[in-house]
């Protein structure tokens, strides 16, 4: 059930977000993304995070409140009535929740008083287990709408109970296809700073070191690639909990050389250029804009079967089965047997982004939705 198509909006609005927290990860990035597109279209944004700690970049003058909650039922109580004086005072036309936390906190604070709309997204395709599932159906009410980043998320959130097919659309992650496009000065300066030579070819990842994106199998896919292509290179981007078990397995197989784990990086957008391929290895997603943003880029793009990936990269990506590392290794393989492409193949892999995902039509969409529902009180 996708979004309708939305009318032009006139009107300014003032948009409060509501998110788990500001930290690296795409549901982060979104925020950050759609934060300047609302800027940019003359609208108003204001920032709750539940959790202390900015990692993204966010426009100029846009006000950020940190919660810094505990998971006690005090700190609960007190980041309640703090969010309450936050709305009171900045008086926002809808509230925008992000995250299951950031969603159930916003439907909780719609107890608390009146409140402007509010907007619940899930940007996984697993938004928890069986408590966060009631949780999430027990307040289904105190909410206008709820959206998911793909349909894949949507049918997986309504055959878990978690919400009624009836009150929840898709309305897809946006690119800012301005930051993510294909820059030859960018790749060769980005080239030369990471010491590849012209033979070399660059396989990236970016996502958070957690189970979910099983960088693992990917670490095991690439060990069978590094055998038929010794100059293939992979360098995977972020951070988290696994860091040290991924660390272990590239040592333990003898990939030091081949295989590099680059931490939070703040210049992906330049990484993307400086790539030849990018890779997802993920279990679990709802729509990986880490897949737009390489596509946006012109990047050939090797994915598992993740929920979203389909949705978004259709015909441009590769998909493989989920944990499969042999056949990730033969699509990477293939992959690289294929380059260096045309400027054809990488505008059409741009085009499919630009035309369906642009960032700043999300953005309309959205306004669009928050008009309406304003209309509605």
């Amino acid at each position: 059930m996708a979004a309708e198509q939305p009318a032009t909006v006139a009107k300014p609005l003032r948009i409060l977000v509501i998110t788990t927290g500001l930290r690296l990860g795409g549901a982060e990035q979104q925020i950050a993304a759609l934060a300047r597109a609302f800027v940019a279209l003359g609208h108003s944004v204001a920032i709750v995070s539940l959790t202390e700690g900015q990692e993204i970049d966010l426009p100029a003058g846009i006000p950020v409140t940190e919660l810094g909650m505990r998971k006690t039922p005090l700190s609960m109580l007190a980041a309640l009535r703090k969010t309450r004086r936050v709305v009171r005072q900045w008086r926002p036309d809808v509230i925008h929740s992000h995250m299951v936390h950031g969603n159930l906190f916003a439907r909780a604070l719609t107890r608390t008083g009146r409140m402007p709309p509010v907007v619940c997204s899930a940007h996984s395709a697993r938004e928890g287990g069986t408590l966060r599932t009631l949780a999430y159906r027990l307040t289904d009410r105190w909410c206008a709408l709820t959206t998911h980043v793909s349909e894949a998320g949507r049918q997986a959130m309504v055959a878990s109970g978690a919400a009624p097919a009836r009150r929840v659309i898709v309305m897809p992650n946006g690119i800012d296809t301005s930051r993510f496009r294909p820059d030859d000065a960018v790749r060769e300066r980005v080239r030369r700073d990471l010491g590849l030579g012209a033979q070399d070819v660059l396989v990236l990842n970016v996502g958070r070191l957690v189970a979910e994106k099983d960088q693992a199998t990917l670490i095991e896919a690439f060990r069978l690639v590094a055998r038929a292509v010794p100059d293939a290179r992979l360098v995977i981007v972020g951070e988290g909990p696994m860091r040290s078990a991924l660390a272990a397995r590239i040592e333990q197989w003898g990939l030091a050389s081949a295989v590099t784990l680059a931490g939070a990086r703040s210049d992906v957008p330049d990484l993307l250029c400086a790539a030849d391929i990018f890779a997802l290895s993920s279990q679990i997603e709802g729509m990986p804009l880490a897949v737009g943003e390489a596509l946006a880029t012109g990047l050939p793009v090797v994915a598992t079967a993740a929920a979203g990936v389909a949705e978004l990269a259709g015909s441009a990506a590769v998909i493989t089965p989920v944990g499969d590392a042999a056949a990730l290794a033969r699509a990477l393989t293939a992959a690289i047997d294929q380059l260096p492409g045309t400027h054809v193949d990488r505008d059409q892999r741009r085009q499919q982004i630009v035309s369906r995902f642009d960032v700043s039509a999300i953005a309309r969409q959205w306004l669009a939705q928050y008009q309406q529902l304003r209309g509605r009180q």
